[in-house]
């Protein structure tokens, strides 16, 4: 990939000095079964950064799959960035250490690159789901100073947080010993998150897209590799729309997920650093009519959740 790489960057710099890898395998919605094969083959098709959570419900077998390649010398564990994320059951600041725990020993690692809190939302401690009986009372400062504290003993190499809006950054920003070096949400060409993207650029902290491609064959609901404007310049490029909505990604300054368990598509989903979208081209995607997929409903109650609304948990950005 290095040969090749006229068009960067491979490599996007967080505050903590470390270097995060422009494209990372996603594994939501990998099944078991299938996600250790894909993650053997992105890493040997030259995939540097895994994205994982406890939540997914497969980190068992990604850590099988990591260990095979690091016996076999595809790769050594310095050579990877491998992300985690706290589940909203685990926010009681005495289990944030566990969760992550139980992280690494699933993932069989010493240390995770990045571990991120997984939405600004709790859930009773145990529980599963998002029950309305589950809902808890939110602590971020609490869970964040505890996120705090593993950074500091070197088994997360760097915190951070996903699915928080402009403001909730801005918040955690305001009274976090240590700043999220990353906050992960959900952005492509339909949703580009202009306002967290500058807030990200004033203060340091990285912009990764999740569903940068809109998770087709999801529960989440959205066409955007059909969208006509994205297809068009596809055609122009000679690429396909999935090549071009990560370029946009790329350009834009933040890293992207794409998930995949389809090795050509995998492949496909990493040529993306010996061509560009020209500046005539770029300018295009803002005439992209623009909407969240992943609305999170579910963190939404009018008595039990901190959120009476989908209004409130985005705070306006939806």
């Amino acid at each position: 990939m290095e040969k090749e790489a006229k068009h960067g960057p491979l490599h996007f710099d967080l505050n903590t000095g470390a270097k995060m890898p422009s494209v990372g395998l996603g594994t939501w919605k990998a099944d078991p079964g299938v996600v250790g094969n894909a993650v053997i083959s992105a890493v040997k098709n030259g995939y540097r950064h895994i994205d994982c959570a406890r939540v997914y419900a497969n980190e068992k077998e990604v850590g099988v799959a990591l260990k095979e390649l690091f016996s076999s010398g595809v790769v050594q564990r310095s050579d990877l960035f491998i992300t985690s994320k706290l589940w909203c059951s685990d926010h009681a600041p005495e289990d944030v250490s566990k969760a992550l725990g139980k992280t690494l020993e699933d993932l069989q690692l010493d240390y995770i690159d990045l571990y991120l809190m997984h939405w600004p939302f709790r859930t009773k401690p145990g529980s599963q789901g998002f029950a309305p009986e589950v809902m808890a009372p939110l602590r971020l400062p609490e869970t964040w100073s505890a996120m705090e504290g593993l950074y500091a003993s070197g088994q997360a190499r760097a915190i951070g947080v996903s699915n928080f809006s402009t403001k909730k950054l801005q918040d955690l920003l305001s009274y976090a010993k240590v700043p999220p070096a990353v906050i992960q949400v959900e952005c492509h060409p339909v949703w580009q998150q202009p306002a967290l993207h500058y807030l990200c650029k004033s203060t340091g902290v990285h912009l990764t897209a999740y569903s940068p491609l809109g998770s087709p064959g999801s529960w989440v609901k959205g066409e955007i590799l059909k969208e006509p404007i994205l297809l068009e310049i596809a055609e122009k490029l000679n690429k396909s729309p999935a090549q071009v909505a990560l370029r946009w990604g790329i350009q834009s300054g933040h890293s992207v997920l794409p998930k995949s368990v389809n090795e050509s598509r995998i492949k496909e989903n990493l040529s993306l650093f010996d061509w560009c979208i020209p500046p005539e081209l770029f300018s295009k995607f803002a005439e992209i009519h623009q909407q969240r997929l992943l609305r999170g409903d579910f963190a939404v109650h009018e008595s039990l959740s901190p959120y009476k609304s989908l209004q409130e948990l985005w705070d306006g950005e939806i």
